[in-house]
């Protein structure tokens, strides 16, 4: 298709020259990042190979459609909660724990969405439509639950003596985490409000370009990309929030003084 990358050798060196470039970046920086970034870039090639080669027969069927899907949560799940926990020995209990409290927040922010924009119609009960908008949705709630447990768990290591003043004052372990943690929840909104306020000025993002190459008038890619970023705005907003409340409770290790 006109506008889609040609595949062949030129492609391959042109994506491994990117990846040099961004992992010396990284390393000149001392960011301490540069494995991170060529594993990432390695994983993406062999992933999207794959997924590339299986998609077709996935999407012949909704019950593997429906399965794909939850194989992208649990993925999405894990990430999180090794964004979230850290890369410190934990018991395969644990990992698994935090993976289904991970699950559970983003879960919370995709199926509402999910659900509505098929029950309406704006998306079609296609895979072919199902399945793109899911990951969207997935990876949007993935990051604000990362960035939101993340940050969370920093913010009462680092400030405990003000959530120890709280419990001194009488409030309860939950609502003197809140105090000290609940910054980190807009802060993990950043991203998304700012993409949304920047639509179409800054960038043309992936639904809007993509609905383009598939044949579709700017109107109609335009009303696509709107209801993809609002519909994050939403999902990311709700998984956010939660991954925050399940922090103050303590079911990843916030809620309490650090040892």
């Amino acid at each position: 298709m006109t506008g889609t990358p040609s595949v062949g050798p030129l492609l391959g060196l042109v994506l491994g020259a990117l990846a040099v470039i961004a992992v010396v970046l990284v390393r000149v920086g001392g960011l301490g990042l540069s494995r991170d970034v060529a594993v990432a870039a390695l994983r993406a090639v062999v992933q999207l190979s794959a997924v590339s080669l299986v998609i077709a027969g996935v999407l012949r069927s909704g019950a593997l459609t429906g399965c794909f899907i939850a194989a992208m949560v649990t993925v999405a799940a894990f990430t999180a909660a090794r964004r979230v926990r850290g890369r410190g020995a934990r018991t395969v209990r644990q990992s698994a724990r935090s993976a289904g409290w991970a699950a559970f927040a983003i879960a919370t922010g995709v199926v509402p969405a999910l659900v509505l924009l098929l029950a309406t119609g704006l998306v079609p009960l296609r895979p072919i439509a199902v399945l793109p908008i899911a990951g969207i949705l997935i990876g949007g709630a993935m990051t604000a639950t990362a960035l939101t447990g993340r940050r969370a768990l920093d913010d009462l290591w680092q400030r405990r003596g003000e959530y120890e003043g709280g419990l001194a004052l009488g409030l309860p372990q939950r609502d003197a985490a809140l105090e000290v943690c609940r910054p980190a929840a807009a802060l993990a909104l950043v991203p998304a409000i700012d993409q949304t306020r920047t639509v179409g000025l800054v960038t043309l993002p992936g639904a809007f370009v993509g609905v383009l190459l598939g044949g579709a008038d700017p109107v109609q890619a335009g009303a696509a990309q709107l209801l993809v970023l609002i519909a994050l705005l939403a999902v990311e907003s709700a998984s956010a929030l939660l991954m925050l409340e399940l922090v103050a409770r303590g079911h990843l290790g916030g809620g309490r003084a650090p040892a």
